[in-house]
């Protein structure tokens, strides 16, 4: 096992609490993508960008200092090793039960209602324009599409609005709230963004596969929410399956 980085002392951290149950499966989780990841530092970061927690809190968490967290996540310092990674995401854990564990809370929901098709977290922030190049898809809305996105859900447009109410809509945003929502059998696309807009809970983006005529209210909805709207001509299995080469 490597000894632990020079600028962060163990005498000095701050221990977390054990996790259990859905904390333990989630720092599983994070660790285990991590430790795969061709660029750790990029997953650490994207991981604590989904908890919503800054450099700063977390560092102080750490008993450290923020260029140390930020040296590791922009990888200007060697890969992390197994204890930093295991106090990096302790300390997630930690930052998130302070502040009323919604993260965690989010996790606890296990069985997906049945208008989810298909829920994916990626390793490392991706592009949104790389994702609108890997899907031949088109704009829809006037919203700008400078930003990141870490996962996606594939739903079945129908069969989710009938599977799953307000109570239970939490469901598609996975890991978090940055993904990609993608609906397949939309024809108009008004219910999807209707249900959007009347939920607090917002993506990244919203993508309709192989949709029919767009309208134009699911278009204003999107520029109202600052929610890029895009369209692709690529139904559900092939827009799955370029998702999963990314």
């Amino acid at each position: 096992m490597s000894n632990p980085p020079d600028d962060i002392q163990p005498n000095r951290f701050i221990r977390p609490a054990k996790v259990r149950g859905v904390e333990t499966e989630l720092a599983e989780k994070i660790a285990g993508e991590v430790v795969l990841s061709a660029h750790p530092g990029r997953t650490l970061r994207k991981w604590r960008e989904d908890f919503g927690i800054s450099q700063r809190d977390l560092a102080k968490s750490l008993a450290t200092v923020p260029s140390v967290v930020s040296d590791y996540e922009s990888e200007r310092r060697a890969s992390p090793g197994a204890a930093f990674i295991r106090r990096y995401v302790g300390a997630l854990l930690e930052v998130d039960r302070r502040t009323g564990g919604r993260i965690g809370q989010r996790l606890g929901l296990k069985a997906h209602s049945d208008g989810i098709v298909a829920l994916r977290e990626f390793a490392v922030a991706v592009p949104l324009k790389a994702l609108v190049e890997r899907l031949q898809a088109e704009a829809a809305s006037r919203v700008d599409l400078h930003r990141d996105i870490h996962g996606f859900t594939l739903l079945d447009a129908p069969r989710a609005i009938l599977s799953i109410d307000a109570s239970r809509f939490v469901e598609v945003y996975g890991w978090t709230t940055q993904r990609a929502l993608i609906f397949s059998n939309v024809r108009y696309g008004r219910s999807p963004m209707v249900a959007i807009r009347a939920h607090p809970l917002k993506p990244a983006a919203v993508v309709f596969a192989h949709p029919g005529r767009v309208d134009p209210l699911a278009i204003r909805l999107s520029e109202i929410e600052n929610i890029p709207l895009l369209v692709t001509t690529l139904g559900a299995t092939e827009v799955l399956e370029r998702l999963e080469e990314l």
